[in-house]
């Protein structure tokens, strides 16, 4: 096949969020459709916690199947460019590159050129997706590839298999024990609720937990080391390190190592409640089929809550009218979204209106278990689509074949 070779870059912005989604990206690629990847990240130790077999101080290395590169300007100026170039999330290649994309396209190498962009559940996405932009000064031509939440859009990331795997790991307890056991969880307790907290520094934690600790039943909050954790060890007064434990009323909290992708699905997976952030963690918790809430990346503007509000307006579409407010109010609390007038930013998404964190906190848990049943439908109405990295090589291919020219 003419497109076996792909290089993707990729700047890490928002610490986890960008180089986990090319990370994915990079090894579907090479496990499920055979292609030969090389991955090039300006932060390796970003993606060394995501995946301990690489090493930071390391250049250039395999991983996974997948080369990884240090993205250095001279190596990259250097290597000869890709069939595929995939640019992630408008990261800019590096001059060199560019400039040895157009000496391969002068010799009739022209490469599949795709700015994978950042996801988002906004109308204007299934229009915009696949659209052709010629570069003005190189002659080369960059399609951009959205990902989203329709047909008519680039999909999600998801591997083959997942959902059937999920379900098999959520209906073994014993699995789930030894997975518990293996980062450093208590056993679970009867009737407890387990909630994952994955966050930015900005998000309110300590009310969350103050809500917590009122809950009828007792609650286990796992939480990877990182800004939440630094915020749940000075609620409970504990060491900000893996292993430490805490507890005060009803909710007792589990500081847990920063762990692997596959881990952390399982983490997801073995939730009640799934509290995440970004783009990778916000997408897995999808996959997890279990109930979520995400802390949009703030952006100027306050495009963002725009954002935020157009996926509850899919994402609770259906849901009974209660239901669907406690989504929307306590999501809207958890992101700092304000109520705002008609014509100023952000007017439009979604908001808590006068509520206080406390009062959509109470109405959101005593509807979890109707929203749980409403998050497994929703992962299987997406997983009707054909998944991200399946239509990047079909895109890809018809590109290389002037389908699409």
């Amino acid at each position: 096949m003419p497109n076996q070779r792909w290089d993707i870059f990729c700047k890490v912005i928002d610490n986890y969020g960008d180089v986990g989604v090319t990370w994915r990206l990079a090894r579907q690629l090479a496990a499920e459709h055979g292609r030969a990847v090389r991955l090039w990240v300006d932060d390796l130790e970003s993606l060394e916690r995501l995946c301990p077999g690489v090493d930071a101080q390391v250049d250039s290395q395999t991983a996974h199947g997948v080369e990884v590169r240090r993205w250095d300007h001279h190596a990259a100026a250097a290597a000869r460019p890709a069939n595929v170039v995939i640019e992630g999330f408008g990261c800019e290649l590096p001059p060199g590159y560019c400039a040895s994309m157009v000496a391969d396209a002068n010799a009739g190498r022209v490469p599949v050129w795709i700015n994978l962009e950042y996801l988002s559940a906004e109308e204007w996405v299934a229009g915009c997706h696949g659209l052709p932009s010629p570069h003005p000064q190189l002659g080369l031509t960059r399609y951009f590839y959205f990902p989203g939440f329709s047909a008519d859009t680039g999909g999600l990331l998801r591997e083959r298999g997942l959902l059937e795997a999920r379900d098999a790991y959520q209906g073994n307890p014993a699995a789930q024990a030894a997975f518990w056991q293996r980062i450093g969880v208590p056993p679970k307790a009867r009737n407890e609720w387990r909630v994952s907290l994955f966050s930015y520094p900005k998000a309110p934690a300590h009310e969350l937990l103050t809500g917590l600790s009122a809950h009828p039943h007792p609650v286990r909050l796992i939480v990877p080391k990182g800004p939440s954790s630094m915020m749940v060890a000075e609620w409970f007064g504990m060491p900000d390190a893996p292993g430490a434990h805490g507890s005060l009323g009803n909710v007792a909290a589990s500081i847990v190592p920063f762990v692997e992708q596959p881990d952390y699905d399982r983490l997801l997976w073995g939730c009640d409640l799934n509290f995440v952030r970004g783009e990778d963690s916000f997408v897995r918790a999808q996959w997890a089929g279990r109930p979520l809430v995400w802390q949009i990346y703030p952006q100027n503007e306050l495009a963002h809550e725009a954002k935020l509000g157009e996926f509850l307006r899919r994402y609770c579409h259906g849901l009974h009218e209660p239901r669907r407010q406690s989504v929307e109010r306590f999501m809207a609390q958890w992101n700092g979204v304000a109520h705002r007038d008609e014509g100023t930013p952000g007017a439009h998404a979604v908001s808590a209106g006068d509520w206080s964190f406390a009062e959509v906190w109470r109405g959101f848990a005593a509807n979890q278990s109707a929203l749980r049943l409403h998050a497994e439908e929703w992962a299987w109405k997406l997983a009707e689509n054909p998944d991200l990295a399946a239509q990047l090589v079909e895109f890809s291919g018809k590109v290389d074949e002037n389908e699409l020219k």
